[in-house]
């Protein structure tokens, strides 16, 4: 069977969700070097069973979605698909490695953060010691998540779900106008 309607639907489907996902990074200013926002997309698979459609992105991607509970405060919340708040399951235990100091570093520089001290004025502390302050921050509070991914997918779902059998029908429809039109010339 053709599914031509089906198919390009989730076509759509995916390309909004990956939109949306790298629209909201933007706009929360997570994406400073913009490996994540460029790693976001999507692949639909077709077989026997039906259709399947993946969601790809760099590995720390779930982190920034979800967020990560630190050693010590432990309520750091993401908003799921289905619109709910829910702890995040991802953690830092108190024996973690810190949060690798060169990226840190890189991120410092690209984002122009420079130390202050109590009175509000610049410090000397090198770009090293801030992002090792800043690493163990990481650690023992985390890191609250924004729900970049899971925001779209709720969207996409309450925007693209309903219509999903009317394009899986057209195309049924199809195979049957075709299934008979050729019945009909073989019976003449």
């Amino acid at each position: 069977m053709k599914t031509e309607n089906l198919s390009r639907y989730l076509t759509s489907f995916g390309k909004y969700i990956v939109k949306q996902s790298r629209t909201i990074l933007s706009k929360k200013k997570k994406n400073v070097n913009k490996a994540l926002y460029n790693s976001i997309r999507f692949q639909i698979k077709a077989d026997a069973q039906g259709f399947e459609i993946d969601f790809f992105m760099l590995d720390y991607g779930k982190f920034v979605d979800k967020g990560v509970q630190g050693w010590e405060e432990k309520d750091n919340k993401y908003t799921n698909y289905k619109g709910e708040e829910k702890l995040t399951t991802y953690s830092f235990k108190r024996n973690t490695p810190l949060v690798p100091i060169g990226d840190l570093m890189s991120w410092i520089k690209a984002r122009g953060i420079k130390a202050r001290d109590k009175k509000g004025r610049f410090s000397a502390t090198t770009r090293k010691g801030l992002a090792f302050a800043i690493s163990h921050s990481i650690k023992r509070r985390g890191m609250k998540g924004i729900s970049f991914f899971q925001r779209p997918m709720e969207l996409g779902l309450n925007r693209y779900g309903g219509e999903l059998l009317s394009e899986l029908s057209k195309d049924i429809q199809a195979e049957i106008k075709l299934v008979a039109k050729d019945l009909t010339i073989e019976n003449n």
